[in-house]
């Protein structure tokens, strides 16, 4: 008897013939769904004495082409209006691309989009959006403080994913948003909105809509408690681009990253700011954070590169008796293993004693920094809260940048040149970074403390 289920793993899209407590494709516990079997359609039997029934068709050989023929015309994107917005995208929206944005639920995923598509509509182009978590009057009610352009925007409030794409088809829009993604439904399956199934074959309808009818859509996405992209793997694979909202709903600051970007560097990073009248962009970042930055023990500011700019963030660091067996070792906006890293080496190579100390870490602001280069930036902060000497001069507080090895080096970064510029626009200056001086974390640590107590001095 012919199975009529399967269930699939609502995480990486494996397929099981029965179900599993752990997926024996990503190994996640609890994330097999039953998925009920559409029926095989038979095609014509195939003509031919091959034996074995004959049901399948045989297909026509296709003749390759060499990529130097391919005609690639070139393609003008559709700027949105949005500074931030367009150099994360790589410049603008490519027409026919299938863009994907995901963030926690009220950090500015709508907000972004509904301004985006202002802007087009004003701009002359057709656009469309297609809500299914919301009625039109509650758009509109988060639209009017958008400004007049967001109200250009037209809309359909529908679940059903037929009656969208024949929309599409009839409106032919240059731009859609479809808020969410996990609303639509295809009513030739029968798993729920959201499910594995049920967003596989949206994604992949859509997607067909995008590409041959040079549609540029946005899908919505949701996040899992973990901040992941809900829905099955699959769905990052079939678009074009995925784009990242990050920050706390408390902050008003938010970034935008790209995950992935078949049009553009996934390096780039949008900075925003959440007001009253929605997500306003922030074009001199470093310059709220430095301003912002207190001249108090365990505070440093980073020279970071995100994606083609640099930028300057604070980093803070809180060092206390712990009264715990176990001490504390708590990051924001960094990673927890890279602050371990850092510590492992000050109390090795540094002689900076922290085993019976709770440790906290934290990058101001809201941001959250992945690159290697903030190590030396965390070393400075977290010994400047151990000893409470504050670092700088009185007036400017310290910068730093740099990568720290297992064997208490420091290691080169990549833009060196871009970051000591940044900070030297300023007035933070010099820089702490790896140099021929420099070579060592307890170089370092020595000559920030030193430095101090010889402007102290003066």
């Amino acid at each position: 008897m012919a199975r009529t289920s399967t269930y699939v793993c609502s995480s990486c899209g494996a397929e099981s013939a029965k179900w599993h407590g752990k997926c024996p494709g990503c190994e996640e516990w609890n994330t097999l769904v039953e998925e009920r079997i559409a029926p095989a359609q038979v095609g014509p039997r195939g003509g031919g004495g091959g034996g074995g029934g004959g049901s399948a068709r045989r297909a026509k050989a296709l003749k390759p082409v060499k990529l130097a023929d391919v005609e690639a015309p070139a393609v003008k994107r559709l700027v949105t209006g949005i500074g931030e917005f367009d150099r994360v995208l790589g410049g603008g929206i490519v027409p026919g691309s299938l863009v994907l944005i995901g963030g926690a639920p009220g950090i500015g995923k709508s907000t972004i989009t509904g301004g985006a598509l202002g802007n087009l509509a004003a701009a002359g182009r057709n656009v469309l959006y297609v809500s299914g978590e919301e009625s039109a009057a509650q758009v509109k009610l988060r639209a009017q403080r958008l400004g007049p352009d967001a109200l250009r925007a037209p809309i359909v409030a529908e679940t059903d994913l037929d009656a969208v794409i024949a929309t599409l088809e009839a409106e032919r829009p240059d731009v859609c948003v479809v808020d969410s993604v996990q609303t639509l439904y295809a009513s030739g399956l029968t798993g729920a909105p959201g499910s594995v199934g049920q967003v596989r074959e949206v994604a992949g309808r859509l997607m067909r809509v995008a590409k041959e009818r040079d549609v540029a859509i946005l899908l919505v996405g949701h996040v899992t408690k973990d901040g992941a992209l809900a829905g099955p793997r699959v769905l990052e694979h079939l678009v074009d681009c995925v784009l990242q909202f990050e920050g706390e709903r408390e902050r008003t600051y938010r970034t935008l990253r790209a995950l992935k970007n078949r049009f553009g560097s996934t390096n780039e990073v949008g900075v925003f700011e959440m007001r009253e009248e929605g997500l306003v962009e922030v074009a001199d970042a470093s310059r709220r954070f430095v301003d912002e930055a207190t001249r108090a023990p365990g505070s440093v500011v980073l020279c970071a590169m995100e994606g083609s700019r640099p930028l300057l963030v604070e980093v803070q660091a809180l060092v206390a008796p712990s009264g715990l067996e176990q001490p504390r070792r708590v990051a924001n906006g960094v990673d927890r293993n890279r602050l371990a890293l850092v510590l492992a080496v000050l109390s090795r190579h540094a002689r900076l004693q922290l085993g019976t100390a709770d440790v906290f870490v934290s990058v101001a602001g809201g941001v959250r920094v992945d690159e290697p280069g903030a190590d030396l930036a965390i070393a400075l902060a977290v010994a400047s809260a151990s000893r409470g000497v504050p670092l700088g001069d009185g007036e400017r507080p310290l910068a730093a940048f740099g990568e720290i090895g297992l064997t208490g080096e420091l290691r080169y970064v990549a833009h060196p040149e871009r970051r000591v510029a940044e900070a030297a626009k300023f007035g933070l200056s010099p820089v702490m970074s790896p140099s021929d001086s420099v070579r060592t974390i307890k170089a370092a640590v020595r000559g920030a403390l030193a430095s101090r107590e010889a402007a102290a001095a003066a």
